[in-house]
C-alpha cells in the first residue's frame, strides 16, 4: 500500500451513462511503495534516494463509471496514468458499437494523441469494476525522474506490453466460432488474473455477459448461449464474478477443434428424457 503523504481531495467531472457514477478523490504517495516492479529497478542502496523523488499523486476511484479524460489531459509531456490496483474497463464507442479493454495493476495509460487527420470520431468512457487507484505520472513527474532512466525503461515496457495485450485480444477476436473466442479469452484473462486450484484455474473478475460480448465483439444473448454450450461441456463453469476453467489449456483446444463434435444444446425430447431416467432407475430398484 502506498505511503500517505496528504489529505488532498478532488472531484473530477462524472463520466457519460445512467450507471452509478463512482467518486474520484487524490492523494499523494511514493510510487515505489505503490509498485514493487518498479522498486526493484534498483538496488537496495539507492532504493530510498529514488523513493523520494517519485512522489506523485494518486486518484483513488470507485467503483461506477468516471471521467478521467480531465486528469489524462493534464498529462501533456508526462508518462500517463499507472494504474496501481484495481479494475478498469475502458470502452471505445463507435457508431453505436462498443469495444471494452480491461485494465489491471501495472498497465500504463499514456496522454490522449488523436490524429490531426483522423475521418472518425470515437469517444470513450471509464468503467471501475473493482476500487481503484491510478499514479499521475505527469510532466514534472518526468522531470524529476530524469536521473534514473530505467524507470522511463521499465515504463516504456509497460506500454509496450499492453500493446502485446491487445493484439492477443484482436487475434482471439477473429475467430469465427464464438465459443472458441469466449474460451480462449477466458484462459488470456486467467494468464493474469487466474489462480490455479484443484482440477480447475479460477477467475474471480466481475465479467458479466454484458461485458464478455464487449471483450469479443458479441451480442449478449449470444453469449449467454455459447457460456451455456461451454459450461455443458465442462469447460468453463460458475458465473459473473468467479469463473472455473476446467482442465487445461490442450483439452479445450482439442474439444473446441473443428475436429470434434460441435457444442450444441441438447433438444427438448433428450431434455424430457433426462428427466424421465431418476424415476426408471427408481422403478427398477
Amino acid at each position: 500500500m502506498p505511503s500517505e503523504m496528504g489529505g488532498e481531495r478532488s472531484q473530477w467531472s462524472p463520466g457519460c451513462g445512467e450507471a452509478r457514477l463512482a467518486r474520484v478523490s487524490s492523494m499523494r504517495a511514493y510510487l515505489l511503495d505503490a509498485d514493487d516492479d518498479l522498486a526493484a529497478e534498483f538496488d537496495v542502496h539507492v532504493r530510498p534516494a529514488v523513493r523520494q523523488g517519485t512522489t506523485v499523486r494518486v486518484l483513488l476511484a470507485e467503483v461506477g463509471e468516471c471521467q478521467l479524460s480531465r486528469p489524462l489531459g493534464e498529462l501533456k509531456g508526462g508518462f500517463g496514468l499507472l494504474v496501481l490496483d484495481g479494475l478498469i474497463a475502458f470502452d471505445t464507442c463507435l457508431d453505436g458499437r462498443t469495444a471494452t479493454e480491461l485494465l489491471g495493476a501495472g498497465d500504463l495509460l499514456g496522454p490522449p494523441c488523436p490524429r490531426p487527420d483522423a475521418m472518425l470520431a470515437c469517444s470513450h468512457c471509464w468503467r471501475v469494476l473493482s476500487p481503484a487507484r491510478l499514479a499521475l505520472l505527469d510532466a514534472e513527474f518526468a522531470q524529476r525522474v530524469r536521473p534514473w532512466p530505467q524507470l522511463s525503461q521499465a515504463l516504456l515496457r509497460r506500454a509496450s506490453r499492453r500493446s502485446c495485450e491487445l493484439d492477443a485480444l484482436r487475434a482471439i477476436v477473429s475467430q469465427p466460432r464464438l465459443e472458441v473466442r469466449l474460451d480462449l479469452l477466458f484462459w488470456h484473462l486467467a494468464a493474469r488474473w487466474g489462480r490455479v486450484e484443484r482440477g480447475a484455474i479460477r477467475v474471480r473478475l466481475p465479467l458479466t455477459h454484458r461485458l464478455l460480448g464487449q471483450l469479443i465483439s458479441a451480442e449478449r444473448p449470444s453469449v449467454s448461449h455459447a457460456l451455456h454450450r461451454l459450461a455443458q461441456a465442462g469447460l468453463v463453469t460458475g458465473g459473473p464474478g468467479d469463473w472455473h476453467l476446467q482442465g487445461t489449456v490442450a483439452e479445450h483446444l482439442e474439444a473446441l477443434s473443428e475436429r470434434a463434435p460441435r457444442l450444441t444444446l441438447p433438444q427438448p425430447e433428450q431434455i424430457a428424457e433426462r428427466r424421465r431416467e431418476p424415476h426408471r432407475d427408481r422403478v427398477r430398484r
